[in-house]
């Protein structure tokens, strides 16, 4: 399912949702990613200074890619940009 985020806490609700669809807790994603539970919590909680290199590799530890694109306009659904 594509989802849109625009901000950082957008963005870790969006990896949050992910990781518990996969069943795995935070401690499991950093083992698989070599981070610190920590910092898997504070990337999900939106919390400014995260590394784009920690962003990538748990993205990539949960299958997802990122997608840059213009931004929509207010009640542009996605179906109407493509």
């Amino acid at each position: 399912m594509e989802q849109i985020a625009r901000t950082s806490k957008q963005i870790g609700a969006a990896l949050r949702r992910r990781r518990r669809s996969a069943s795995l807790s935070q401690s499991e994603l950093g083992a698989k990613t070599n981070l610190r539970q920590a910092t898997i919590s504070a990337l999900e909680n939106g919390q400014p200074g995260t590394k784009l290199r920690t962003l990538v590799d748990v993205m990539v530890a949960l299958d997802l890619e990122m997608v840059v694109r213009d931004r929509s306009k207010a009640g542009e659904t996605i179906e109407n940009m493509f």
